[in-house]
């Protein structure tokens, strides 16, 4: 596991949960989340989640919720 500053929030599993719910501060949203581990998940793919709130990875099929 990387070692992390203290100060750090701890990396969140990737493809660990189907429903993730996101804020605008997240966006442009893209699957893995930054705070996510990278190393064993599948290529960045960029979600259009503002138009419709919601949006499902098309590689892991999470689904995204805009929180507004």
């Amino acid at each position: 596991m990387p070692k992390q500053a203290a100060s750090q929030e701890p990396l969140i599993q990737p493809n660990a949960e189907n429903l993730y719910h996101v804020t605008r501060a997240d966006l442009p949203l893209s699957c893995p989340m930054p705070g996510m581990y990278l190393w064993n998940s599948h290529p960045r793919v960029y979600l259009p989640v503002e138009a419709t709130g919601t949006a499902k990875c098309p590689y892991c099929g999470a689904t995204y919720k805009l929180m507004r």
